[in-house]
């Protein structure tokens, strides 16, 4: 009976890896998606669909023609301003500028190892996940760094060094969209949500923020790396075994010159930090809201200068200090490496842009959202039953499409205007889409690490494959998928904001 589960379960990862491949590159799916919807709003707006405007009473909505002369005047003066418009391109940009100096110069790889390497042994696998979670502060930095890193940590320690590696992945990606800071995730979502968020209601839109979901995601990390250490230690290094393999390790720690760059780094984060305090928190600061307020400040609206600004100056004096930086070409080279290292992502905002852009300008987000809403309400369907029912539509999405970004930019038009319109907020949608996209991560192939992990596992069991490693993440997958959404359902209940002027109701 076993065997013939196994063979069953690597059916179907072989039928989601087939699946997946035959999925075009999200730049070209994207480039599809703009050009559907060219048609598809010629073809729609045939049939004379109208609904009224939900946010201005009296008002009717068309579909328009994309197609039509004013349509097409419209798909060749635009091209250039939505791309450049594409609310996630200048602010992920903006926020790697930093982020890209902190990882060149070896500052984010040496805070992991030195944290990790700080932890006390019995604690060392919460550690790990903890390590793991927090890395998402570096983009994607966490999923070179750590994964190897937590092998050789359990190696070093006589524990299966898989189970280091299974602990560090877990929490590097399953809990991507947890964090005690802001991440480079934030800005890149929040940007999304707000465009979907202003097709209803324009001045709501306008006074929601990146931090939206702040607060649960900050909580979120507790939760995460309890359920991770527990599921390691429980579940995962039990069923893994004693590692039998030739591979040893020996664990080395920070040399002096890495502590001596920590050590500026440390100091020169502090005082920016202290810098950047003096211009929010003191009566009259530039960087208070009119009204003395810092929820709708512009400190709220200047986090991605903010964070960017946080990363640069510790990453540079790191730099200088561990002699990964001379002079100002190194740090021009570092920006520029930086830049050049996102050219896959430029490319795709300028697809996404037209879809993005297309999609508004035709009015089909808002009257889609009028009718789905509707349905769902002729269904009956709302509540916990409805942000279930989303959480498994986006988990069951993410095994297909790997990019978080891409997948947002495809949804978020689509749910953000039905959750509105049966009284739920985009903040509210955001987060539950973060968790499903977050939880399943671990066990896609079409993932976009998930080759280099397999690569990082075969170092220590060389008959390590797909399924072998799907099976030894899938139990993290349920526990963060249940854990988390248990946590968002009693966040609800209690009606807590999600983060700063982000309620749960809309």
């Amino acid at each position: 009976m076993a065997d013939k589960r196994k063979g069953m379960f690597q059916k179907g990862l072989d039928a989601i890896e087939y699946v997946g491949n035959k999925l075009p590159h999200p730049i070209t799916l994207f480039a599809i998606l703009a050009l559907l919807v060219v048609v598809l709003s010629a073809i729609v707006s045939s049939f004379g669909l109208s609904v009224e405007h939900p946010g201005e009473e009296g008002e009717i909505v068309e579909i328009n023609n994309l197609l039509s002369g004013e349509g097409i005047e419209y798909i060749f003066s635009s091209m250039t301003e939505n791309f450049i418009g594409f609310a996630p391109l200048g602010v992920v940009l903006v926020t790697m500028l930093g982020i890209g100096v902190a990882e060149r110069t070896g500052l984010i790889s040496a805070c992991l190892r030195g944290f990790v390497l700080s932890v006390p042994k019995a604690l060392i696998t919460y550690g790990l996940v903890f390590a793991g979670v927090m890395s998402s502060v570096a983009s994607d930095a966490g999923y070179v760094v750590l994964p190897p890193l937590g092998a050789v940590i359990f190696a070093a320690l006589g524990r299966h060094p898989l189970a280091g590696l299974a602990a560090a992945f877990a929490g590097v990606s399953a809990g991507f969209s947890a964090n005690l800071f802001l991440s480079a995730t934030d800005p890149l979502l929040g940007e999304l949500t707000i465009d979907a968020a202003a097709i209803i209601d324009p001045a709501y839109a306008e006074n929601m923020n990146i931090a939206m979901n702040y607060y649960f995601i900050f909580v979120s990390v507790f939760l995460l790396t309890f359920v991770g250490g527990w599921v390691t230690e429980k579940i995962v290094e039990p069923r893994l075994g004693e590692y039998k393999g030739e591979f040893r390790e020996e664990l080395k720690g920070l040399d002096a010159v890495e502590k001596k760059g920590l050590k500026w780094a440390g100091i020169s984060v502090a005082v920016a930090t202290v810098l950047i305090a003096l211009l929010v928190l003191p009566t009259g600061a530039p960087l208070r809201g009119e009204d003395g307020g810092i929820i709708q400040s512009p400190f709220m609206s200047s986090l991605v200068p903010i964070i960017t600004i946080l990363f640069f100056i510790p990453g540079l004096f790191y730099g200088i200090a561990v002699k990964e930086i001379k002079n100002d070409k190194d740090v021009a080279d570092q920006l520029s490496e930086t830049m050049a290292s996102m050219g896959m992502f430029i490319v795709l905002a300028f697809t996404a842009g037209q879809f993005v852009a297309y999609f508004s300008e035709t009015n089909m987000g808002l009257v889609i959202g009028v009718y789905g809403a509707e349905l769902l309400e002729s269904a009956n369907l709302s509540g916990i039953p409805l942000i279930l029912g989303f959480i498994l539509v986006a988990a069951i999405i993410n095994l297909f499409i790997g990019s978080a970004s891409a997948k947002w930019a495809m949804m978020a038009p689509v749910f953000v205007p039905i959750m509105m319109q049966l009284g739920y907020s985009p903040e509210l949608t955001q987060m539950a889409y973060r968790v499903a996209d977050s939880t399943t991560n671990i066990i896609t192939p079409l993932m976009t690490y998930f080759a280099i992990i397999i690569a990082f596992a075969q170092k220590y069991d060389k008959q390590m494959g797909i399924g072998t490693l799907i099976s030894v993440m899938f139990p993290y997958t349920i526990f963060f998928l249940i854990a988390w959404t248990v946590m968002l359902i009693v966040w609800m209940l209690t009606g807590v904001d999600l983060g700063p002027g982000s309620p749960i109701h809309y």
